[in-house]
């Protein structure tokens, strides 16, 4: 087996991008493993895909700590333990705090449902279908103190139907989504790997057109 670089990824519910994860760290050439799985929420069904594939989870509730800053610490503390390298959010509903993401600089990835720089933060697609946009999609990037404001990994693109609803719209990206998270988590993985700075420019470029799909 190959080396591969220890990653934890943070959910709050389904884990469709979790399991995109999974499934794609499952090929003995890809660069990344995930070793934990931190939810804050027990119920979320993310952290049963996490149990089924043999991955260890830890749920921290939120709704137990005083404040974001003493949340941020204990998870802080959970993530070092684990040794990972990476951090990928999937569908984690919390923002996370300055102190958090400076203790973890330019190592955590995000998932976005739209084309950064629009439509930021929350109703994505509901926003998308009020602007009478043509094209909508989805962005990886990596995590900074700026709300969906940090270095760009890659995108992939979707058409906007004239019928889609915030719905159907949804569903269409959550479908490149997957693809896009497998492709970019692995574009950074191996870049880690060979001790090479990852020029965004060019490989964020290469990502893309490898999305394009229509």
């Amino acid at each position: 087996m190959s080396k591969k670089i220890k990653v934890a990824v943070l959910i709050s519910g389904n884990g469709t991008n979790l399991q995109a994860l999974i499934d794609a760290c499952i090929a003995p050439s890809y660069p990344a493993e995930i070793v934990l799985v931190v939810s804050n929420k027990a119920n979320a069904k993310g952290i049963l895909r996490a149990r089924e594939a043999g991955i260890t989870t830890r749920i921290i509730d939120h709704t137990n700590y005083s404040s974001r800053e003493d949340f941020d610490t204990e998870l802080s503390m959970i993530l070092s333990n684990s040794k990972c390298k990476l951090v990928c959010l999937a569908g984690f509903m919390r923002i996370l705090s300055e102190s958090f993401v400076n203790t973890w600089p330019n190592s955590i990835l995000n998932i976005h449902p739209s084309l950064l720089p629009s439509f930021p933060g929350t109703k994505t697609h509901e926003r998308a279908l009020e602007a009478g946009v043509k094209v909508s999609g989805c962005t990886l990037h990596f995590v900074t103190a700026e709300l969906d404001a940090g270095p760009i990994i890659g995108q992939a693109a979707v058409p906007v139907l004239d019928n889609d609803t915030p719905k159907t719209l949804a569903n269409r990206v959550l479908i490149e989504e997957h693809k896009l998270y497998a492709l970019g988590l692995e574009l950074v993985a191996n870049k880690i790997l060979k001790n090479e700075k990852v020029d965004l420019r060019r490989e964020q470029d290469t990502v893309s057109k490898s999305l394009l799909n229509f």
